[in-house]
């Protein structure tokens, strides 16, 4: 590998409709960490993290020439992949995963641009196109209908890369679980770097997402486990529909932005240091469901990133805890030590629930541990959405559940490494 490469395989049980086992795929987590230093690493992920806000960011201000997903100029790759099958006879696909993203995007046969692994939709009997004036067609992102055509076109920009798909529909399968008439943008021309090279389903909760498309066999309800990523089995799940999913979990209701209805909001409404709660003007958390403006949980992030009051006020109470001892930086680390941090926890509180943090979930270690870093940061100068992003490093050995049917999020403490 000529860079870092962290990648998840999910390996999906069998599980027949309206059995009583969930679905549950079991997560493998492998990273090239020898071919990387631990300096390396960090900044490697600070990278892709900064442009991922930005993503992030643009869509909470709801602007029309942002990009699609996050760009990873650093890793060119996923963080999390599953394997699905396209079709009749199923064709399998590793594609990206992400909950911040809605429509699946499939490289098809004859991609320009694209790698040599797509989907043949000459060899699938189910495959059809989505015509214009449609309900499908409408729900696709930037459809297009122009020249008279009577198939549903969309372009779209993702990172570095600008795809162009066609709407389609086919039979995709999830172990055993066969959705069929999936609605899915057939890639045909791509350029750039960002673009997974097997397509990319999105977890979100439009009209196009996997969730919503599975509604009725998932019951718009999942849930995920994500694994350290210095753990040595790097082990996790992600469990789909409503069998087996934690009873007993604290729960925070799922907020809507009119704007971008993707995104898992939350109401974020202080910050808890030790035992003491840091003061953070209410207005640096406050949700707005017209500017955007407010607090998301995102996979695809790796370290949370706070608005600059919020983040600042985190930070000044750890140094204050810290007394005289020396403080460095690293890369967009601001607050990084030589010496044991002593701060044990970390709370983030939400609406109806706290969230407490030992510190694996907000420090970061080198691998010799001879430094120690404050796993977060403050969003950058000039990004004036107000939003919040509550990362993967924070929500690693914690199982995330989003309840859409009762509008509610839940976390609750898993040791899935």
């Amino acid at each position: 590998m000529n860079s870092l490469l962290i990648f998840l395989t999910l390996i999906l049980s069998s599980v027949a409709v309206g059995a009583q086992k969930p679905t549950d795929l079991r997560v493998f987590h492998a990273t090239d960490v020898a071919s990387s230093s631990w300096v390396d690493f960090v900044l490697q992920m600070q990278s892709s993290d900064a442009a991922r806000f930005q993503y992030l960011s643009s869509l909470a201000a709801a602007r029309s020439d942002v990009p699609l997903a996050s760009a990873r100029a650093v890793m060119k790759n996923p963080t999390y992949v599953v394997n699905i099958n396209v079709g009749t006879p199923p064709q399998s696909l590793f594609a990206a995963v992400d909950t911040s993203v809605d429509a699946a995007w499939i490289p098809c046969s004859g991609c320009a641009g694209c790698t040599s692994t797509t989907f043949d939709k000459s060899k699938s009997s189910t495959f059809k196109t989505v015509a214009c004036g449609t309900s499908q067609c409408a729900k696709v992102p930037n459809p297009s209908c122009s020249g008279g055509g009577a198939v549903c076109g969309t372009s779209v920009t993702y990172g570095s890369s600008v795809i162009s798909a066609t709407a389609a529909q086919d039979t995709v399968s999830l172990s055993s679980d066969s959705i069929p008439g999936y609605t899915f943008g057939c890639v045909h021309k791509t350029n750039g770097t960002s673009f997974p090279a097997q397509g990319l389903i999105g977890l979100g909760r439009g009209p196009l997402s996997l969730i919503s498309q599975t509604a009725d066999l998932y019951k718009s309800t999942f849930s995920y486990c994500l694994p350290g990523y210095k753990s040595v089995k790097f082990t996790g799940s992600l469990r789909l529909g409503p069998v087996a999913q934690p009873k007993r979990i604290k729960t925070t209701p799922l907020l809507r932005n009119q704007r971008r209805s993707s995104l898992y909001y939350v109401e974020f409404v202080g910050i808890r240091v030790g035992g003491r709660v840091v003061d953070i003007k209410p207005s640096a958390l406050r949700f707005d469901p017209v500017s955007g403006n407010g607090t998301v949980l995102d996979s695809g992030t790796m370290f949370t990133t706070l608005v600059k009051p919020a983040y600042t006020a985190v930070r000044d109470e750890l140094r204050r805890r810290m007394g005289n001892a020396t403080v460095s930086s690293l890369g967009g680390f601001d607050t990084c030590y030589t010496v044991p941090i002593v701060v044990p926890t970390l709370t983030f509180m939400f609406s109806g629930m706290n969230v407490t943090l030992p510190q694996d979930n907000f420090i970061i270690h080198s691998t010799a541990g001879a430094t120690s870093c404050l796993a977060m940061a403050a969003s950058a100068e000039g990004l004036d959405s107000g939003l919040n992003v509550i990362a993967s490093f924070q929500q690693q050995n914690h199982r995330i559940l989003i309840d859409g049917p009762n509008s509610r999020l839940g976390v609750a403490r898993e040791l899935c490494s």
